[in-house]
């Protein structure tokens, strides 16, 4: 990286001339960045630290001296610069010149040469869109299915992940939500440490490839939304302070790293910066939404609270297109999700980690770290379901505090459920799935609770075939720091008492390891392979799909009781008695006798018939025998069953369909 070389040393090179005055009479689509039009390239940038600014530009990644020529911006007496440079175009790269050397656009469109190289002017027009007809997405059902686009298929590009595309939309998948892409250093990364927030990291392809793939996306009915870092950026690359030290404050502690300026001094640009790149990607590449990561983390005293700013700016963007917004949130506070009329942030739906936590405590019977506050007992599923999170104010004892705020009044698809995403499979020893972890039987049922349940689901890549592929935390660094973020992923990790051991950290893999991220990626063979679990996933998404009780569920159309000590049931009240009940037991066989739970009665003139059992045979199970009989209900151990009423006449006399217990006419 050349830094050494300002302003005034810049201007002895081949000088343009800037082409007008600072607004050029060029109509931008966004205040900042370069942006090509018939009359050339305008430049628009905030740098309220140097005193001039300029662009050197060249037609080689390399900006080789005497390859190049400069053109200084005009100042706008506000801290920004811009200027119209005929002679710049699509597909040739440029840094920006300041007083205190050569950087890259902070608002670069693409970093072919990684953080440190010279940024490309992207014409947005070159695109070919064919999703005109094409409306969004609903806050109602939908399934969410995460991926890493480096490690889901072999070869790591959009190109290769578009192919999968279809397999995707046949599973029964509505929504991918894309793990971060904003450009970072290295060969391989999780993405979270972006420093280059409108640039698509040039590991996966080009723009183009990005925007090919949402456009296949939207043709197979498959919406798209991107999991965007605006709590902090990477500690390698970030040249944000070059420009201006107030993108960032010390008025608050940040878990990694300096905060962003929100609301001190000289915010209101930071937030045009931050607010800018949530309509850029739902704008220009045709993003359904986007999940912000970790809002705890996103500091504001402002009036308007940036992270509603950011919902109604990318909301915007959409011109008439739905636009979904998810947060992360630990604290797991409602007014994230509730509207803006009631003082809420507008977003469409939360991650709620007390359901991941509590399926983790009840499949594996460890409780430890994060996990101490949850029993996995049958009343916190059915108050997560009913709910939400379980923890809405209570005392929490792993942090000492009182953890949530009440969620009355919000929808179940407001919250999204899991058992598996990309941290928390990391935070394991060996970066394990579910399904090493628990009994098959155990993880049926579970699955079957998690994609039949009220909540909006989501799987992580790979999940639905039962991967064999650990997914590790990976980052591939410069030397020194790699060994700071070993060093500190290790720390992490003794939170959990086991992989404290000094036997379990001797195995704790080295995250700057090309191994660590090869043993990651997704072998899709294993559709074939563990066809099993596959079809389970399968069957279980077409009914979620088609069964209206189970479709349609909303708050007050269903109730649970608790049955046993690891039994429990849902009934999903439907139109004229078309009811539905989900049996889940993780634990041994349960002969319920008596069975004093009005949950459990019939419609009146009909009994209970199996439509869905997992240990239907076609998933590897032993069959499932009548629950419902005259010596009360038997209810099969490590199993999850759904029955739906049926004339009592009509199962006497064999009219029903003996599929049913099966499973097959879910297909």
């Amino acid at each position: 990286m050349d830094t050494g070389r300002g302003i005034d040393s810049a201007l002895s090179h081949k000088k343009v001339p800037n082409s007008g005055s600072p607004s050029s009479h060029v109509q931008r689509r966004f205040p900042m960045g370069a942006e090509p039009c018939q009359q050339g390239t305008h430049f628009r940038l905030w740098a309220p630290a140097s005193r001039k600014v300029g662009v050197q530009i060249g037609a080689g990644v390399d900006l080789s001296p005497g390859s190049t020529f400069f053109a200084e911006l005009e100042a706008e007496g506000n801290g920004y610069f811009s200027g119209l440079i005929g002679d710049a175009r699509a597909g040739m790269f440029y840094k920006i010149v300041l007083d205190s050397g050569m950087f890259p656009d902070p608002a670069s469109r693409f970093q072919p040469a990684g953080p440190h190289g010279p940024s490309e002017i992207i014409d947005p027009q070159e695109s070919r869109w064919t999703d005109a007809a094409w409306k969004g997405i609903a806050r109602a059902g939908q399934v969410i299915y995460e991926m890493h686009i480096g490690t889901f298929t072999g070869e790591g590009t959009w190109a290769a992940a578009m192919e999968q595309l279809p397999e995707l939309a046949n599973l029964g998948v509505t929504v991918l939500e894309i793990m971060p892409v904003a450009d970072f250093p290295g060969r391989f990364g999780w993405g979270y440490d972006g420093v280059n927030l409108f640039a698509p990291t040039r590991l996966y392809g080009r723009p183009n490839d990005f925007k090919y793939f949402v456009d296949r996306a939207h043709a197979l009915g498959l919406g798209v939304i991107l999991d965007v870092v605006y709590n902090h950026l990477g500690p390698d690359g970030n040249y944000l302070e070059k420009f201006s030290s107030s993108y960032f404050t010390h008025r608050y502690e940040n878990d990694w790293g300096r905060a962003i300026n929100f609301d001190d001094e000289k915010s209101e640009p930071v937030r045009e910066f931050f607010t800018a790149n949530a309509a850029y990607w739902i704008d220009e590449f045709h993003l359904d939404g986007l999940r912000l990561d970790a809002t705890q983390q996103i500091f504001d005293c402002s009036e308007e609270n940036i992270m509603a700013a950011l919902t109604r700016a990318a909301r915007e963007a959409g011109n008439g297109r739905q636009v979904y917004i998810v947060a992360e949130n630990e604290p797991q506070e409602m007014k994230l999700i509730r509207p803006f009329k009631q003082g809420g942030y507008g977003m469409d739906a939360l991650w709620n980690d007390d359901f991941h936590h509590t399926a983790g405590v009840a499949l594996t019977g460890r409780s430890e770290a994060y996990y101490t506050d949850y029993k996995g007992t049958p009343q916190e599923f059915i108050s997560c379901a009913k709910w939400g999170p379980l923890y809405q104010g209570q005392r929490y004892k792993w942090q000492k505090k009182r953890r949530g705020t009440p969620a009355l009044g919000l929808e179940p698809a407001q919250f999204i459920t899991f058992i598996q995403n990309h941290d928390q499979i990391a935070n394991s020893l060996r970066g394990d799935r579910l399904h090493r972890l628990t009994t098959p039987g155990r993880l049926k049922a579970m699955t079957a609770l998690l994609l039949l349940g009220p909540s909006t689901p989501m799987l992580f890549q790979g999940q639905e075939f039962a991967a064999s592929s650990s997914f590790f935390y990976f980052a591939d660094h410069n030397p020194g720091l790699a060994k700071l973020v070993e060093r500190g992923r290790r720390q992490f990790l003794t939170q959990f008492k086991t992989i404290a051991s000094a036997e379990s950290q001797l195995i704790v893999q080295n995250p700057e390891s090309e191994e660590t991220f090869r043993r990651s990626k997704l072998n899709f063979s294993e559709r074939e392979q563990h066809a099993e679990i596959y079809q389970l996933h399968r069957d279980l998404l077409k009914l979620r799909r088609e069964d209206p009780p189970i479709r349609d569920a909303r708050a007050g159309s269903f109730d649970g009781a608790v049955l046993g000590p690891e039994v429990f049931v849902l009934r999903f009240f439907g139109k004229n008695g078309e009811d539905r009940l989900l049996l889940v037991n993780f634990g041994r066989d349960l002969h319920l006798d008596p069975a004093p739970e009005p949950l459990l009665a019939p419609v009146e003139g009909c009994i209970w018939d199996a439509k869905w059992s997992s240990e239907s045979t076609c998933y590897g199970g032993c069959g499932t025998p009548a629950l419902d009989t005259e010596e009360n209900w038997w209810i099969p151990g490590h199993a999850a069953v759904l029955l739906a009423p049926a004339r009592a006449c009509e199962v006497q006399y064999g009219k029903v369909d003996s599929t049913h217990q099966s499973g097959e006419d879910t297909r």
